[in-house]
C-alpha cells in the first residue's frame, strides 16, 4: 500500500522518480525500492514524505483513505476559498 500511495502522489504531482529523490535528498533508487516495495522507508523519512506531499502518515500507510489538505497558518479567506474549490469539483 505504502509504495503505491508514494507513486500515486508523485505522479499526481508530475514528478518523476529522480525528482521526488532530489527534493527529499534521497537516490532514486531509493524511491524505486518503495513504489515497488522493496524496502520501507525509515519513521523519518515516512513523516517527510507526508509532510512533502502535505498527507497524513496514515493515508500514506493506508489506513486512512482522506488524503487530508493541510491549511494550517493560512487566513480563514484563504481557507474558505480552498473550500469553495473543492465543493465546486465535488459538483462536477
Amino acid at each position: 500500500m505504502l509504495g503505491e500511495r508514494i507513486y500515486e502522489l508523485r505522479m499526481a504531482h508530475g514528478w518523476n522518480q529522480v525528482q521526488l529523490a532530489g527534493k527529499l535528498n534521497i537516490t532514486k533508487q531509493t524511491v524505486s525500492n518503495w513504489e515497488n516495495d522493496n524496502i520501507q522507508p525509515s519513521v523519518e523519512m515516512l513523516v517527510r514524505i507526508a509532510k512533502l506531499f502535505r498527507v497524513s502518515t496514515d493515508y500514506l500507510l493506508g489506513l486512512d483513505d482522506t488524503p487530508n489538505i493541510n491549511v494550517d497558518g493560512l487566513p480563514l479567506a484563504f481557507v474558505t476559498h480552498i473550500a469553495q474549490i473543492i465543493d465546486d469539483y465535488k459538483m462536477k
